[in-house]
């Protein structure tokens, strides 16, 4: 029984020695394997931290940039709008103004031509009056078979002129 119990039984100093080294082991281990993977940890962890501080600023950014764009096409749409109404209304004072100048020039060419047209109705009336009357002093000439003295001859005309002016 003295095997078993050697080998099942405790030994003092080897018991002291076994401690001794698992403390020495995990003072090497946490020394030279914790605290460079922990460190090595920290700063992986800090560099994902900050890479995720960068994307969320870049994100705000883009958001930024977003709105701002938006407001941008916002006001430029209705800069646009304003510059569509204002040249319509422009184009239709200018369309107003153009036919009130066509119409001023059509009552004004249409005033000229009446005034034309009656200057050479006058101006025919005075040719067919002179040349009625000589035709007329012909014609009395001939019918009377004598001669007509002025004052007569101014007296035929008249009468004439009057009686062709009430018949036109």
């Amino acid at each position: 029984m003295n095997v078993v119990q050697d080998l099942v039984g405790i030994v003092p100093w080897t018991f002291i020695a076994q401690i001794a080294n698992l403390f020495i082991q995990v003072y090497l281990i946490k020394r030279f394997l914790f605290k460079p993977v922990n460190k090595i940890i920290e700063e992986r962890r800090a560099l994902a931290d900050a890479k995720i501080q960068d994307a969320d600023r870049a994100k705000e950014e883009a958001e930024a940039m977003k709105a701002e764009y938006e407001q941008n096409m916002l006001e430029a749409k209705a800069k646009a709008s304003e510059i569509l109404q204002t040249a319509q209304k422009t184009a239709a004072v200018q369309s107003e103004e153009i036919l009130k100048e066509a119409a001023a020039q059509a009552a004004a060419l249409k005033s000229k031509a009446e005034s034309d047209i009656a200057q050479e109705k006058r101006k025919a009336v005075n040719e067919i009056k002179d040349e009625i009357g000589g035709i007329a002093v012909e014609i009395a000439g001939k019918v009377i078979e004598r001669e007509i003295s002025e004052e007569d001859h101014a007296k035929l005309i008249d009468e004439f002129i009057s009686n062709v002016g009430e018949a036109s």
